[in-house]
């Protein structure tokens, strides 16, 4: 697990100081080595975290007599099979890394190099006898890759903060991105919170030619497969056969890992597979729990489940205040402007997971899969009568944060013009799936297109690479994901139950009253901290903020606070416009510079 930057001039030569500066940019990435690697108008920056070949893994890394040079980012799980049929293929290796296999892959399979690689990954592969740079990004989008074109060439890199100083103008908020984010929480597609920095899609690969683009295609589709079977048993057969390669695959490393449990159904799997093998006997395991809120079953289920399997358990506790004052972090970290309060507790866990371990697995993916969520069991007559209100996505994900009232009050005239852009990702990834899928499986496909890796992973990736921590997320390997989108969907749903098919797999292993319990997910009360001396302070600096010239009505941001303090009904909007202030004065105000770990958010944005 790693960072990668690099430049590829039209004409120049890359200069050194700028390349090592957008490898300072991502050095949170990889904290144990920074190399680069020059070659005229080419410039290639890697900051490594050592997980696979500790010794002998460093990149960039060459091939064919330094024709070809690769850096790369994340794990590339078959490595051990590729090696093998490459190295019969004439192949001649280097190092034991798993990256390595990219560059033979590439020489010796031709344009079908990627279809072979299991694993998640974002990389740049320079042929230098065609004069090509490669970019590529793995199926599901689980590693980040964000690029930008000047008119001096194409400069790339694993987080877009790192690319913001080269951009002419400066970073400059993109509208329709800033609309999405307000009303789903976070921004989709190829553009990006900031004007002229594009984000490299999930299964892409771009070519550039010269510093400019030449190409752009997607390698992977779960379109076309067929359904998986009739059969419940034989379906939980080929989900067992299947989860133990992916599984073995997964579990290489030559560091020990930990598990992030959070006592729900898809980390309770993950652990299964991992107590399967003989070296996950005494597996550490995370949970955080927040000692100010509600008490939450989801603890006492962890708890039980660590001393039922032998786990060393470590409970990280935290508190609302420890929270809060950790949001400027966090925002950093997070890159993009994603609104999930998820991020806090996950950066928390991940603090204290990496003083012992560089690599966690955890059960993202688990809902998205077997349809867990409550809105893949909305009835048809409710789909029907939202689909009537905001067409395009048969009634699924309709229904913006903001709502009407407050879109009136808080946006200017000339964001609420870019209102369309809230469900456009919705809209989009719907109308791409074949009409001969369910509507079921159209809302799984939306989901994965757009918030899984637009929110979800960068929760995953950007809060736990902060803190030099790898995340393996085993239920996003792409043959799940292809196995679960095709299986029947009364193997998934049943009436107002979801998740079926995980749940009877694992409910023999861990109990119906553990696996068929609510779904509670966790949840930060943000609104206990949007009140008294905090709130009179946010009603002192935000309507006049420099986050909000422009795009925002000053007397809406002030209605929406009053609004907080006579009512208190109104926080997750306030949440997000605090969020949206401290993104504002980090990347658009400020050069990027990192927090310190704990400061108050409200003073950080004064």
């Amino acid at each position: 697990m790693c960072g990668i930057a690099g430049i590829f001039l039209r004409e120049a030569d890359v200069d050194s100081h700028q390349l090592d500066q957008l490898a300072l940019r991502i050095s949170h990435r990889g904290p144990d080595n920074t190399k680069t690697h020059l070659d005229g108008p080419l410039g290639l920056a890697h900051t490594r975290l050592s997980i696979i070949d500790l010794a002998g893994g460093d990149q960039p890394l060459f091939a064919d007599d330094g024709r070809l040079a690769l850096i790369a980012n994340g794990e590339i799980y078959n490595f051990i099979e590729l090696r093998r049929d490459l190295e019969a293929r004439g192949a001649v290796f280097a190092t034991h890394s798993d990256c390595e296999t990219i560059l033979h892959a590439y020489r010796h399979y031709g344009e079908g190099f990627l279809e072979k690689l299991n694993g998640m990954f974002a990389f740049a592969l320079y042929d230098k006898t065609k004069g090509k740079l490669l970019l590529a990004r793995d199926r599901l989008g689980i590693k980040p890759l964000f690029f930008a074109e000047t008119a001096d060439g194409v400069y790339f890199a694993s987080e877009q903060k790192a690319l913001f100083p080269i951009l002419p103008q400066g970073p400059t908020i993109n509208p329709a991105a800033l609309i999405q984010s307000l009303e789903t929480g976070f921004n989709t597609g190829a553009n990006t919170m900031v004007t002229g920095v594009e984000r490299l899609q999930p299964g892409e690969l771009a070519v550039f030619e010269a510093g400019k683009l030449l190409s752009r295609r997607h390698f992977w589709s779960p379109f076309g497969l067929p359904t998986a079977h009739t059969h419940f048993d034989e379906a939980l057969d080929e989900f067992e056969t299947l989860m133990e390669q992916v599984m073995l695959e997964h579990m290489r490393s030559d560091v020990p890992f930990a598990l992030f449990l959070s006592g729900g159904v898809d980390s309770s799997v993950v652990l299964e597979w991992l107590r399967r093998e003989e070296g996950a006997r005494e597996l550490a395991s995370y949970t955080l729990t927040m000692t100010d809120a509600p008490n939450h079953d989801d603890l006492e289920a962890a708890k039980f489940i660590a001393k039922r399997f032998g786990l060393r358990h470590h409970i990280v506790e935290s508190n609302l205040p420890t929270l809060f004052k950790h949001l400027p972090f966090a925002v950093w970290a997070a890159d993009d402007f994603i609104v999930d309060h998820a991020i806090l507790p996950t950066s928390l866990l991940a603090r204290e997971a990496a003083k012992d371990f560089k690599v966690v697995f955890s059960g993202e993916g688990g809902d998205e899969l077997f349809a867990g969520y409550g809105r893949y069991r909305r009835t048809k007559l409710q789909r029907w009568l939202a689909n009537l209100r905001s067409p395009g996505s048969g009634g699924f994900r309709t229904r913006g944060e903001l709502g009407s009232e407050w879109r009136k009050k808080l946006l200017s005239s000339s964001l609420r013009s870019r209102l369309a852009a809230g469900r456009q990702g919705f809209k989009d990834a719907w109308r791409r799936t074949p009409n001969t899928w369910s509507d079921l499986q159209r809302m799984q496909y939306t989901d994965m297109t757009t918030e899984l890796p637009d929110q979800l992973l960068v929760k995953v990736d950007r809060m736990l690479m902060a803190w030099g921590l790898e995340g393996r997320v085993p239920l996003l390997d792409h043959r799940l994901v292809e196995f679960a989108l095709n299986l029947p969907d009364d193997f998934k749903v049943r009436g107002r139950e979801g998740k079926l098919f995980l749940k009877r797999w694992a409910e023999p292993i861990f109990g119906s009253d553990l696996i068929r319990r609510p779904k509670r997910g966790f949840s930060v009360h943000v609104g206990m901290c949007l009140n008294g001396e905090n709130l009179r302070k946010l009603g002192q600096l935000l309507p006049d903020h420099p986050a909000f010239s422009g795009l925002f009505n000053p007397s809406g941001i002030t209605d929406l606070i009053n609004r907080q303090a006579t009512k208190q009904d109104v926080p997750e909007i306030l949440w997000s416009l605090l969020q949206l202030a401290v993104w504002h004065r980090l990347f658009i105000e400020g050069n990027g510079q990192k927090p310190d770990v704990f400061t108050d958010p409200i003073d950080f944005i004064a």
